[in-house]
């Protein structure tokens, strides 16, 4: 596209970017603009760095906006992008869209510490995960389109909150989840919630990579397309000035009698996604000092969370088995999101133990819980990692939690045997049924599992689920609805049948 003289549109917003480029920053800014737009929007962008000429356009195509015009004078150009389409843009030129505040729930700061219902031998739970109904999944990309405020959504979330608990108690379960319906993913909902951090679309790191062509065929290989999984970016200092997930377990408590569990990323996880080193640098001078905020934000919220009830803290650790099991490579895997290099296994698993016992440290034990698993991205069974938890067992033992919550359903994630060495003053919470699998397990196999768990663990420490949550990414669920209540419900009638 050749320059024009003058913008034949007037923007709705703009900013000058400079003497950035596309892999220092500016990118960063665009989202930041551009995200509150509705359809159609129209941003200005003013730049004097020459490499934009190029990649903004390719930036364009990628993402599916518009670059409607440019002009230049001298060094300095001027970009006007629509945010879609030209074709989307409704309103008369010149008129700024509504763009409604979203400030969040806020954190209590002087809240009286409630107690937590005990968690009873043989306890049947989800994971965390319940697929969303197609209308809060609108309400997700709505709210952040900017096309609806954070009460309207809130609102909407309360709603499917409500079905997700009601389905889990028709099943029988005997702790319950929120669903994570008010989340994009199980872990990159938190850049969201957070101050100096954003979610930006995977395509949006194209020109940050040092590999961009073998970046854009994992893209390509992805089950869902590359624009709507969103990777958390730090642009400054993290911090937390409201809750991450306490208002989930708040309302959570209102609805139900059950106790309630709640999932958080892990530390590890939060640190390999969050530490990009082409844009993190601008904040943290390594991955280690971002880990220590990381540390501290979510020892924040889980003294929160304690206090408002929470029967038991999941932190979640996926990327554990990226660690031993992804091979001699060090690769990124999309499964986890973690985008940052792996420095080995000796390193990365050391590491992680600290992460997690710093966070962990002080907390009841018998309220916190790890669950590992080896990949919920795709049904594909094939494309998932597998490897026994032998390579895992010395981190797990080490990590200072009251519960290991772990796949354990599929001749991927080896022999259950190999779990008895882990502390035997924690609890175990063994899969007993596959969420990949549309079908529905039959009661005996299920009871099969469980009374061979038993005879391994016994009846007191055993904790029972599906192998990992049913819709991690809320775009990508890996079964419907019916099946996941379907599954959890074969497992409480195992149960029932123990407990008679």
């Amino acid at each position: 596209m050749e320059p024009v003289a003058t913008h034949a549109h007037v923007p709705d917003t703009g900013f000058d970017g400079g003497d950035l480029d596309c892999g220092n920053g500016l990118l960063l800014l665009i989202r930041k603009h551009i995200d509150p737009l509705p359809r159609g929007g129209l941003l200005e962008i003013l730049s004097t760095e020459i490499s934009v000429d190029e990649d903004l356009p390719a930036w364009c195509r990628l993402t599916g906006n518009e670059l409607v015009s440019w002009t230049k004078v001298q060094r300095q150009r001027s970009f006007l992008i629509c945010k879609g389409s030209l074709a989307e843009r409704v309103r008369e030129p010149g008129v700024p869209p509504s763009v409604p505040a979203s400030p969040g729930a806020q954190p209590s700061r002087h809240r009286v510490p409630l107690g937590a219902p005990p968690i009873p031998a043989l306890a049947v739970m989800g994971i965390g995960s319940w697929p969303r109904p197609r209308w809060m999944l609108e309400a997700m990309h709505a709210h952040v389109e900017g096309r609806l405020s954070e009460a309207a959504f809130q609102e909407t979330a309360d709603d499917a909150v409500r079905l997700s608990i009601a389905a889990q108690e028709r099943a029988g379960v005997d702790v319950v989840t929120d669903g994570e319906q008010r989340r994009d993913s199980y872990a990159s909902f938190v850049a969201s919630r957070l101050d100096n951090c954003q979610l930006i679309p995977l395509v949006d790191l194209l020109p940050l990579v040092d590999h961009p062509e073998e970046f854009e065929a994992e893209l390509r290989a992805l089950d869902i397309p590359a624009g709507e999984v969103r990777h958390p970016a730090v642009f400054g200092r993290l911090a937390r000035s409201r809750p991450l997930v306490a208002h989930e377990v708040d309302f959570a408590r209102r609805v139900t009698a059950k106790p309630v569990k709640v999932a958080l990323p892990g530390p590890y996880l939060l640190a390999r996604t969050m530490w990009m080193e082409c844009i993190s640098d601008q904040a943290y001078a390594s991955r280690e000092e971002i880990a220590q905020d990381i540390v501290r934000i979510l020892r924040e919220e889980i003294t929160e969370l304690m206090d408002g009830g929470a029967a038991l803290v999941q932190l979640d650790e996926p990327v554990l088995s990226e660690v031993v099991f992804s091979g001699a490579k060090s690769r990124r895997s999309f499964m986890c999101g973690a985008l940052s290099e792996s420095l080995g296994p000796t390193h990365e698993l050391g590491f992680a133990r600290e992460l997690l016992n710093a966070v962990l440290d002080g907390f009841p034990r018998e309220r916190t819980a790890l669950h590992v698993c080896r990949g919920n991205w795709t049904p594909d069974e094939s494309v998932a990692l597998a490897g026994s938890y032998a390579p895992l067992l010395e981190t797990l033992s080490r990590v200072r939690v009251g519960a290991y919550l772990l796949e354990m359903c599929t001749p991927r994630a080896g022999e259950i045997e190999i779990l008895s060495a882990l502390p035997q003053d924690a609890r175990i919470g063994i899969g007993v049924v596959n969420q990949k699998d549309p079908a529905t397990e039959a009661s005996e196999t299920v009871l099969a599992r469980i009374e061979q768990a038993i005879d391994l663990f016994g009846r007191e420490r055993l904790l029972l689920h599906p192998d990992c949550g049913f819709a991690t990414f809320a775009d990508n669920p890996i079964c419907c609805t019916g099946a996941a209540e379907d599954k959890l419900g074969v497992i409480a009638r195992a149960v029932e049948r123990l407990r008679l």
